[in-house]
């Protein structure tokens, strides 16, 4: 996770790093998503909240009677560390 003005970075999903349900995954709503065809099961994606952000894998959708809710597994290293480990690939001649 990564610390950064909340006017730094938009990310796909707002989420609250502290609401962990039962499954053990960060959870939130849908409706927080930037663009919510974007969080599909399987999907990377930038979360986070206005103090942090990080690199998420979207785990489920699970239809509620208030919306639907995304449980999303935070993953290791900083958002920069994916941006520098793309750019380095991207890097390499054909």
């Amino acid at each position: 996770m990564s610390t950064v003005s909340s006017s730094a970075v938009v990310v796909d999903l707002e989420v609250d790093f502290h609401n962990e349900d039962e499954t053990g995954y960060v959870w939130t709503w849908l409706s927080e998503a930037r663009n919510p065809s974007v969080i599909t099961p399987e999907r990377i994606v930038v979360v986070g909240d206005d103090d942090a952000i990080a690199m998420a894998r979207v785990v489920d959708l699970v239809e509620h009677e208030n919306g639907t809710i995304v449980h999303v597994e935070t993953l290791p290293g900083t958002v920069a560390e994916y941006f520098e480990a793309v750019a380095r690939a991207a890097a390499i001649p054909a």
